[in-house]
C-alpha cells in the first residue's frame, strides 16, 4: 500500500534511475487495475464466491511476500501489526463483495477515488502543501477521471458502491499506518499473514455459500501472488523515485487502464468520450510529475 507522506524523496535522478522508476511504476499500476479485472472475472465469469476468492488471494499474496522477504532465522510476521492486517482484510473483503455489483471501471474509480480522498485529507490536517502546478494537475485528472466514467455509466447499486467506497477507505488507512516504515515489503508480508485469520473467519460465517471452480481459483491465485503479492513490492521498489505528490498522483491512471481493459475484454467500443478522458488523467498526472533538479545546498 503506498504511503504519501513519508519524507519528500530525491528527485534529482540519474537517467537509467528515471527509467528504471517509471518502468516499475507502470508495472505497479497495471498489477492495480489487475486486480480489479482479475475479480471481476471471477465473481461474474466463474462458478467463485467473494469470500473464497478473498481468502485465496491473501493467502497467495501472503506467501508470495513472505519468500520475498525471507531471511533464515527470522519470522515473516517480525514486521506489521494486527490492526494494519484487520484494514488490509476490510479493503480486500469490501473489494470482492463489490465487485459482485460493479463493472471493472466504476469498482475503481470509487476505489482511488476513496483513497485519494481519505489520504489528501490527511495529508492537507497534516499541513502537506501542494504547488499550484501540481494542484491544477490533480483537478485536471480528477475532472477527466468524473468525464471518462460518470456521464456514460448508469448509477451505480448503493450497497456496491458502498462497499467500494468503504474499500477505498480502508486501504488509505492501512497505507497510512505505514507511514515511515523502513521495509514496507516485509511490513506488507507480515500484515497478509495477520489478515488471513479474518478471511477464515469470513469464509466460515459464509459457509452455506461458498463456492469455487478451478478457474476462479487460479484467478484468485494470481490476484494474490501476481497483482497482489508482487505488484505491492515492485510498487514499493518505484516509491524511491517518486515524490509522495507523484507517488498518489500517478494511481489516478489506474482506474483508466481499468476502464480500458475492460472495454477490451468485453468487446465494448472506445469512444470520443474514453479518448478525451483519458487524455485528461494522463495529461494531469504529468502536471504533478515535475521532475525538477533539487537546488544546490
Amino acid at each position: 500500500m503506498t504511503d504519501l507522506f513519508a519524507a519528500d524523496l530525491p528527485l534529482d535522478l540519474p537517467s537509467p534511475s528515471r527509467q528504471r522508476t517509471l518502468a516499475l511504476t507502470v508495472l505497479a499500476l497495471l498489477a492495480f487495475a489487475g486486480n480489479s479485472l482479475l475479480c471481476r472475472w471471477a465473481l461474474d465469469g466463474t462458478d467463485t464466491d467473494p469470500a473464497s476468492f478473498t481468502a485465496l488471494r491473501l493467502f497467495s499474496g501472503a506467501l508470495v511476500l513472505a519468500l520475498l522477504v525471507h531471511r533464515p532465522g527470522r519470522s515473516a510476521l517480525a514486521s506489521g501489526n494486527a490492526v494494519s492486517g484487520f484494514a488490509l482484510f476490510a479493503y480486500a473483503a469490501c473489494f470482492s463483495y463489490a465487485y459482485l455489483g460493479l463493472s471493472a471501471g466504476t469498482g475503481a474509480l470509487l476505489l482511488f477515488g476513496a483513497v485519494q480522498a481519505t489520504m489528501l485529507a490527511v495529508g492537507l490536517a497534516r499541513g502537506t502543501r501542494w504547488s499550484l502546478l501540481q494542484a491544477v494537475g490533480l483537478t485536471l485528472a480528477l475532472s477527466g477521471l468524473v468525464g471518462l466514467l460518470l456521464p456514460g455509466l448508469s448509477a451505480p447499486p448503493p450497497l456496491p458502491a458502498a462497499l467500494m467506497l468503504l474499500a477505498g477507505v480502508a486501504w488509505g488507512v492501512y497505507s497510512l499506518r505505514g507511514r515511515g516504515i523502513a521495509d514496507p515489503t516485509a511490513a506488507t508480508a507480515g500484515n497478509f499473514i495477520r489478515a488471513l485469520p479474518w478471511a477464515l473467519a469470513a469464509c466460515l460465517l459464509a459457509l452455506p455459500w461458498l463456492r469455487m471452480d478451478a478457474q476462479g481459483a487460479a484467478l484468485a491465485l494470481l490476484s494474490g501472488a501476481v497483482t497482489s503479492g508482487a505488484g505491492y513490492a515492485v510498487w514499493y521498489a518505484a516509491l524511491g523515485g517518486l515524490s509522495p505528490q507523484a507517488a498518489g498522483s500517478s494511481q489516478l491512471a489506474v482506474p483508466v487502464i481499468t476502464a480500458l481493459a475492460g472495454l477490451v475484454l468485453l468487446d465494448e467500443t472506445i469512444g470520443l468520450r474514453l479518448v478525451l478522458g483519458s487524455l485528461a488523467v494522463l495529461g494531469g498526472i504529468a502536471l504533478t510529475l515535475p521532475w525538477r533538479p533539487r537546488r544546490p545546498a
